[in-house]
């Protein structure tokens, strides 16, 4: 854990802007604290392989229709597709991590190796990551990439959010699986 949380420094270091009032500071202090210690449990982990194996073979126009179904029922939490991602055992986990964070951490959610939503802790606005930035600055950069997104203040809590995504790994192979992101409320760390 040691070699990976430094590795997780180096590349934050040399890839992140830095922000001026100890925004990225305070979010680097709680990934590596408060994020780390659970971001690689077996559960996680074992979603994301499951799913890899269905979705590899996945083309473009499969992808696009499963993002426009999933946005079509966005707005009421329902369907399907998305109670697949919501009612699992690592949605489960990852509501258990909000839930203890006391408010520091908005939704948490991990994508398969193509992007697609595979678990989350709420209902996310689309079901492909793979176009986003969350999503190409860590799987596609590698095993210890992190990105850290846009701070924004939140128009319906008013609190200062940024989110923090990493990739996830293998356990035994180091190679990348998938990637995770976490929304962080700035206003609890600050």
């Amino acid at each position: 854990m040691k070699t990976l949380s430094l590795g997780l420094v180096v590349m934050i270091t040399a890839t992140q802007p830095l922000y001026a009032d100890g925004t990225q500071q305070a979010m680097e202090a709680f990934m590596t604290s408060q994020i780390m210690p659970w971001a690689s449990d077996p559960v996680l982990i074992a979603a994301i392989e499951a799913q890899n194996t269905t979705t590899s073979s996945y083309d473009q126009a499969e992808i696009d229709m499963l993002d426009q179904l999933w946005r079509g029922y966005a707005a009421s939490g329902d369907g399907d597709l998305i109670n697949k991602v919501l009612q699992n055992a690592a949605a489960d986990f990852l509501r258990a991590q909000v839930s203890k964070s006391g408010g520091a951490i908005t939704e948490i959610f991990i994508m398969d190796a193509r992007g697609l939503n595979v678990a989350a802790s709420s209902v996310t606005s689309d079901y492909w990551q793979g176009d986003e930035a969350k999503f190409q600055e860590t799987y596609q950069v590698g095993p210890t990439a992190v990105h850290f997104g846009d701070v924004e203040l939140d128009d319906s809590t008013q609190q200062v959010q940024g989110q923090v995504s990493m990739t996830m790994t293998d356990h035994d192979t180091g190679q990348p699986i998938g990637a995770m992101t976490i929304g962080i409320n700035l206003t609890s760390l600050m």
